[in-house]
């Protein structure tokens, strides 16, 4: 039986995983916008500039390499959110039209472990962007007293915002986004000045592996890093809601802003090497150290800010899908029990961790294999149906999406399996414990070929995935639907 709830407009939102009512699905394509511009308008977004031309790529290369990565990614992310419209209902409890009702706790453990990874590195920024601008300002960053105090309230207001829930987010998002654009504008006006455009002109071209890996990086820090929790924004859109303009609004919403964004940090970055090195230690820190005293406090504040709308759009989800795993508990006590493992990791990496960037970003390669082979698997399986899901047999392991999809899991295994092998970890110092993978890497050179650092898995994993469901599934598909 399915679970149906009116999803109350009170200042906590009630609604868990269940189906929302007709009723409440008042929200138009074009309000998906403000959750994601909020989400995506972070100065953070300019610290990409320096992680695309790491790669050893031109100016030109890294432009195109961008544009093309986060329109995509984030167009992806909008084909996701037409189940959203379609069912109701969260992404990962839709995504068992796919993987069957108990099948889908295997793509939906990766997808929770990668929206706490995510959370946690936005609110981590945002402590230590905090410290770094204190210290700007002629205080003491490394301050004990003063970073206790910047975790708590960074900490608190995530979990807050998401404890609330669904309605209290999008107003927290409409207004950020207003505050926050207008102070990435005054960034961008006050620090034109220190790009050196002949600088910028002058780096040479990288080889067609390079960019292609610097384009799987920009789709994974993008686009693909929401793509588990996009239908969880569009599940209160009319059923007659027309789909590409949910598309549209989704991806326009979620790239506008990080493609002005990377362009001007690979200006920026460009324009002065020290400064490309220094992004890779503390993002926000780095670009705040251009900026003259009287602009810093403001600047601090809608980057923590920014940072911290993000966070509470992946810590809502993520509390989500610890639901749909089966863990029956309120949505607002999984919002919570997700924001204490948030805290728990901030003050582990602030406090005692001595480096935690590299750790992470292969930490996120890591789970981008499998997530980029659940997205392909799941757009193929939404652009073959044609009807609205079942309501009742997304709750039900005896409905007509059954309780094992073996095709999708065993897909989704295999195509992870292929993709590891042909991922390397960037980080082999400061992640030893993750260089098992790239055992592959022999077809294409090795791990010191040109295509070694492309991560041509996670690439494979999303399009094999795709073409195996598309395929194997159709048919499948229609005896659902008839």
């Amino acid at each position: 039986m399915s679970e149906k709830i009116a999803a109350s407009p009170a200042l906590i939102e009630r609604a868990g995983i269940e189906i929302i009512p007709e009723s409440e699905r008042t929200a138009k394509p074009r309000d998906l916008f403000w959750p994601w511009f909020a989400a995506n308008v972070s100065v953070f977004g300019m610290s990409y500039g320096s992680f695309v031309l790491g790669f050893g790529i031109s100016f030109w290369q890294a432009t195109i390499v961008s544009i093309v990565g986060i329109v995509v990614s984030f167009a992806l992310c909008g084909l996701i959110a037409i189940a959203g419209k379609r069912g109701s209902a969260p992404t990962m409890v839709l995504s068992r039209a796919a993987f069957g009702v108990h099948g889908q706790k295997v793509p939906g453990i990766v997808s929770w472990l990668t929206s706490i990874g995510w959370e946690t590195f936005l609110a981590i920024m945002a402590v230590l962007a905090t410290a770094t601008v204190i210290t700007q300002l002629g205080g003491d960053g490394d301050s004990i007293a003063l970073k206790i105090i910047a975790t708590v309230v960074v900490a608190a207001l995530i979990v807050a915002a998401s404890v609330l829930g669904y309605h209290t987010i999008m107003k927290m998002q409409s207004v950020l986004t207003w505050i926050t654009g207008a102070v990435t504008i005054l960034y961008v006006i006050l620090t034109i000045p220190h790009i050196d455009l002949a600088a910028v002109m002058a780096r040479p071209a990288g080889g067609i592996g390079a960019v292609i890996g610097a384009l799987v990086m920009v789709m994974t820090g993008f686009g693909l890093g929401w793509i588990n929790i996009a239908a969880d924004w569009s599940r209160y859109q009319k059923r007659t809601a027309s789909d590409g303009a949910i598309v549209f609004w989704n991806t326009f919403g979620g790239a506008v802003a990080p493609v002005l964004l990377v362009v001007f940090g690979l200006l920026l970055a460009g324009s002065d090497d020290e400064l490309m090195a220094a992004v890779g230690a503390d993002p926000i820190g780095a670009l705040a150290t251009l900026l003259p005293i009287w602009v810093l406090v403001p600047f601090l504040l809608t980057a923590v800010l920014a940072l911290v709308s993000g966070a509470v759009l992946g810590i809502y989800s993520s509390g989500l899908t610890l639901i749909s795993l089966g863990i029956r508990i309120p949505r607002p006590s999984a919002a919570a029990i997700d924001g204490v493992i948030l805290t728990l990791g901030t003050i582990w990496v602030v406090f005692f961790a001595t480096d935690f960037l590299g750790p992470f970003q292969s930490f996120l390669i890591t789970l981008g294999v499998p997530l980029a082979s659940w997205a392909g698997i799941l757009i193929a399986d939404i652009l073959r149906r044609k009807k609205d899901y079942d309501d009742e047999a997304l709750f039900d392991a005896n409905g007509r999406y059954g309780s094992w999809d073996w095709t999708s899991i065993v897909t989704m295994v295999v195509a992870s399996v292929i993709g590891w092998g042909l991922v390397v970890n960037n980080f082999a110092a400061e992640a030893a414990w993750n260089n098992w993978q790239g055992y592959l890497l022999f077809l294409i050179g090795g791990r010191e070929g040109d295509w070694a650092f492309a991560n041509l898995g996670v690439f494979l994993a999303l399009v094999l995935s795709f073409l195996v469901t598309w395929f194997a599934r159709a048919g499948k598909i229609r005896r659902q639907e008839s």
